[in-house]
């Protein structure tokens, strides 16, 4: 018999909580048991008026509404408060009724530019702590990468930087020697770089010579060996190089957990003299392929031999050249023209019109020969360990752009977008923290369960033993 179904759906009331309508494996019903915000009403306090005006939106309710949008894709506010009128679990989540109206979308706004974004990299730092309290993450290994993120801007909105027009405009000499220094004929840099006036904060990038640039921020994270738990985040401009940024995101990564970093991964773009230092003076390992030396000479630097201990440095000939002035980075050495008069490959070393050789040499160019050496001899744990922060690190920051909207920025200006990437490394770390917890639950139980199972086998022999007894 087929059965039929009307849809007038008269129900009174609904007696129950809506908990029990969201079925346990529901990505917020996972979440809720691990996500503490009982914090965060004294964290804003003092940026509410006690007494005055209407009541506003409670905190926690706020941000379990911005999480749960990210933990399910729905970044953007406006879908946001469409799909939790219909949305069951994000009700729920958020602590509002059936009949409870919602807050409107400009709401959430208000919210994120009165609170600023170092109130929610609090919480996202919260998250990071409650991971390494679980015991998920040890912050001693780390994986250090960073994306590039698409600015929200249009193709129509760039426009091309007219430095010949601002210099012949403007006789300011602060604006001249700017003018002067974006002369350059680069499509890629100088006047014809286009620029977005409708978000100032994005720049133009690109991750690959053969792509095109794009209005672009610059997502840098850390992210721990053990489970993939996001220690430190933070977002830049897209030009900014990623190794200007990676020693302080250690430091931080460091202080937001307690922990000693021992070893950090990254690829062959943080192969710099100054990273290699700078971990070297931190006791840091760093397992970094460095790179080659490119020979753009007949006679390559690595025929150069620097002696550190004496802070000379001689040529293939073993003629010494001299330390002389300090560039950013480095100090020049020079040889002296008599002994390049006589040399026999001056006539390769020099370059035109020059009499002597002058190269510069990077402030920590011991540690990078250190680290090419070192290279040389990675053991197999060290290449497993690279190979494990392709899919530690890179990994994060493909999930956070898959799944959880961090592939476009959803607002302009550079503070909206680091909110953004904090909420979205908060919503992973979640995310772990909770498979992690039912993970152990599941362990705990299936020993539970063979326990019973043994009680029951021994039920005979130990009603044997009571009646001896």
């Amino acid at each position: 018999m087929i059965g039929s179904r009307t849809r007038d759906q008269l129900e009174f009331f609904v007696c129950g909580s809506l908990r029990e309508l969201v079925p346990d494996d529901h990505i917020l019903a996972r979440v809720d048991p691990v996500l503490d915000l009982g914090w965060l009403r004294a964290e804003v306090a003092d940026l509410y008026a006690p007494g005055v005006g209407r009541p506003g939106i409670a905190p926690e309710a706020a941000v379990r509404l911005m999480l749960a949008g990210f933990l399910l894709g729905v970044v953007h506010d406006r879908r946001l408060m469409r799909e939790a009128q219909v949305n069951l679990a994000i009700r729920w989540f958020a602590g509002f009724g059936l009949n409870e109206r919602l807050p409107d979308h400009s709401s959430l706004t208000r919210i994120r530019q009165r609170w600023g974004a170092e109130r929610f990299r609090r919480i996202f730092e919260r998250t990071v702590q409650d991971c390494v309290t679980a015991g998920i993450a040890k912050g001693e290994i780390v994986h250090v990468d960073a994306s590039l993120i698409r600015a929200d801007v249009s193709w129509d909105s760039l426009v091309v930087r007219h430095v010949e027009a601002v210099r012949s405009a403007n006789d300011d000499a602060k604006l001249e020697a700017e003018a002067i220094r974006h002369t350059r004929n680069s499509k890629k840099t100088g006047k014809f770089k286009k620029v977005c006036p409708t978000d100032l904060d994005a720049t133009m990038a690109t991750n690959g010579r053969n792509r095109r640039l794009e209005p672009s921020y610059k997502q840098h994270g850390v992210v721990d060996d053990v489970f993939g738990v996001v220690l430190e985040v933070e977002v830049t401009t897209g030009e900014t190089n990623e190794g200007e940024e990676l020693l302080a995101r250690l430091d931080a990564a460091e202080k937001t957990t307690g922990v000693k970093i021992e070893t950090v991964t990254a690829d062959a773009g943080y192969a710099y003299a100054k990273i290699y230092g700078g971990l070297e003076r931190r006791e840091i390992a760093a397992i970094i392929p460095a790179k080659t030396e490119p020979i753009r000479s007949p006679v390559p630097m690595r025929r150069f031999r620097y002696d550190a201990k004496h802070d000379v440095l001689k040529c293939p000939r073993g003629k010494k050249l001299k330390a002389g002035r300090a560039v950013k980075h480095g100090r020049f050495f020079t040889s002296r023209a008599r002994d390049c008069r006589r040399c026999d490959l001056a006539h390769l070393c020099l370059s035109k019109g020059r009499v002597n050789k002058a190269v510069v040499l990077g402030d920590d160019y011991p540690a990078l020969l250190r680290a090419r050496r070192r290279r040389e001899k990675w053991s197999d744990e060290d290449r497993d360990l690279y190979q494990r922060h392709r899919w530690r690190s890179e990994g994060y920051h493909g999930e956070a752009k898959t799944w959880h909207g961090l592939a476009r920025a959803v607002r302009r200006g550079l503070q909206n977008m680091r909110i953004q990437a904090f909420l979205t490394a908060a919503a992973v770390n979640l995310k772990r923290l909770a498979a992690a917890l039912n993970a152990g639950l599941a362990a705990v139980l299936a020993v539970a369960g063979k326990f019973c199972a043994i009680l029951v086998q021994l039920q005979p022999e130990i009603g044997r033993v009571r009646t001896q007894a």
